[in-house]
């Protein structure tokens, strides 16, 4: 399940198309949450303040929300949903290694999403961990080296399994892929905060989950899902900064 699918999902319930993009919640690390106003703008959109069982609005909203959750639970790729106290939707998903697919698919942010206004990476030196020009580069060079390393090694392309990306240090990386259409769609989307760290998580997953196999490893579906996660964030850091990246470093 990808933010812009879930996004379809949401307009589904309401009858209109697709709103602002539901947001990724929490750090992830054991499941891929989505938070959503959605119940809110349903109320908006009727024109109403309260419902007859309703004391208060807050609890109008959270009237809605727990009707949207019963018709979300049981959809495809979605694992459950909860209910805030203030009426936010949280949705957890199955297979969200899917934004990596679409990512890779679109060469860049899915769903049709354009960046207005890319930003630009800080200086390269000084060569350091302190600083995030030299942080975003590197990541971008650790990426294309992955797909040199991964066909000397002979991780296949083809056959990219999205649920193959479920260790924690992958899901820290598509937690803030996640972020992307709602970004993309936002006045400030703050693209240099947004590419180091999405730099550093990828440098993270690299190093403790890496794309390429070890030793007398044999490549599997692992490899492969990893391979195109690599794919997916040189793409978004190429995209989202003006800067030119270095394929070496």
């Amino acid at each position: 399940m990808t933010p812009v699918r879930l996004a379809e999902i949401l307009g589904e319930l309401l009858g209109t198309p697709p709103g602002e993009m539901p947001a990724p919640y929490g750090s992830w690390e054991r499941e891929a949450v989505y938070a959503s106003a959605v119940a809110l703008r349903s109320l908006s959109r009727r024109g109403a303040t309260g419902r007859r069982s309703a004391a208060t609005p807050r609890d109008a909203v959270r009237e809605v929300a727990e009707e949207m959750a019963v018709r979300l639970r049981g959809r495809a790729g979605i694992a459950g949903v909860r209910v805030r106290p203030d009426g936010f939707l949280l949705i957890a998903v199955t297979r969200p290694g899917e934004i990596v697919g679409e990512i890779v698919r679109a060469d860049g942010p899915p769903g049709g999403i354009v960046v207005a206004e890319p930003g630009r990476a800080g200086p390269d030196y000084p060569r350091t961990w302190d600083n995030p020009g030299f942080v975003v580069r590197y990541a971008h060079a650790r990426a294309v080296a992955v797909g040199r390393w991964a066909r000397d090694l002979g991780v296949p392309v083809a056959g990219f399994r999205p649920e193959a990306l479920d260790d924690p240090y992958d899901l820290a990386v598509l937690r803030l892929l996640a972020e992307l259409p709602g970004r993309a769609a936002s006045r400030a989307p703050g693209w240099e905060t947004y590419a180091e760290h999405l730099a550093l998580a990828f440098h993270d997953a690299h190093e403790h989950a890496p794309a390429v196999p070890r030793a007398d490893e044999s490549a599997g579906p692992v490899h492969t899902a990893r391979l195109w996660l690599a794919m997916a964030v040189r793409s978004v850091l190429a995209q989202i900064l003006v800067t030119p990246l270095p394929d070496r470093l």
